[in-house]
């Protein structure tokens, strides 16, 4: 796998990724989202290097030339509910995408530490010989990638893969390296070294969901 990891490289990112990890500034809901929502922005703009480009002739009203410009179909498919805003932020830069929305979460059967990925509701193109930027913000554990992906095989096979992350821990990295092809990229923010025994990134930022759009009663 292609690990694209940003925030190696200081730029403004790291402010963003400063806010949502503070604990007194990532309260404010809205400025979270919008956050998460401008991560995305960087991450699709790095992302957008790594596509096919075509030169097209551009007429001006003084005059004529030439612009490359990507040629990719893409699909932009992310994991609800917080996904949303890293959704957002990835399609103000790629605004002709093709969407795809997809649920997964935690199903705790019996102990907070073990739990095991459910998907249910999933809405989708075809996939066959497209670019699939699959979304998730946190990269914990990895299973949660995995299992959408897996749910989203009926639709075809992508050309290409890119996963998009804010921040991830590196376990969940190594997982979905195993997973996946050798030709995917992985775009992330930031990687973090551990996880709890709860499956949560540490130091993190907490529940990007929660964060985004308040608490939910299920667990």
């Amino acid at each position: 796998m292609h690990i694209h990891h940003l925030s190696e490289t200081p730029s403004i990112l790291n402010t963003f990724l400063y806010e949502i990890r503070d604990k007194s500034i990532q309260k404010d809901s809205m400025r979270f989202r919008r956050n998460i929502e401008r991560i995305g922005e960087v991450l699709g703009y790095e992302l957008s290097r790594s596509l096919r480009f075509n030169s097209k002739t551009i007429k001006t009203p003084l005059g004529h030339l030439q612009s490359k410009l990507h040629e990719n179909d893409i699909v932009l498919c992310s994991i609800l509910r917080a996904g949303v805003p890293l959704h957002n932020g990835l399609l103000n830069y790629f605004d002709t995408a093709e969407n795809a929305f997809i649920s997964a979460y935690r199903h705790h059967k019996h102990k907070p530490e073990g739990f095991e990925i459910v998907v249910e509701y999933l809405a989708c193109p075809n996939l066959e010989n497209k670019t699939l930027i699959l979304a998730d913000p946190m990269l914990a554990t990895g299973q949660s990638m995995v299992a959408t992906f897996e749910a989203l095989r009926p639709f075809g096979k992508p050309k290409e893969i890119h996963l998009v992350s804010v921040i991830g821990a590196q376990k969940g990295v190594d997982f979905i390296s195993g997973n996946f092809d050798t030709d995917t990229h992985l775009w992330i923010a930031a990687i973090d070294e551990e996880l709890n025994d709860k499956g949560y990134i540490i130091p993190g930022l907490g529940d990007a969901g929660d964060l985004a759009f308040g608490q939910k009663l299920q667990q």
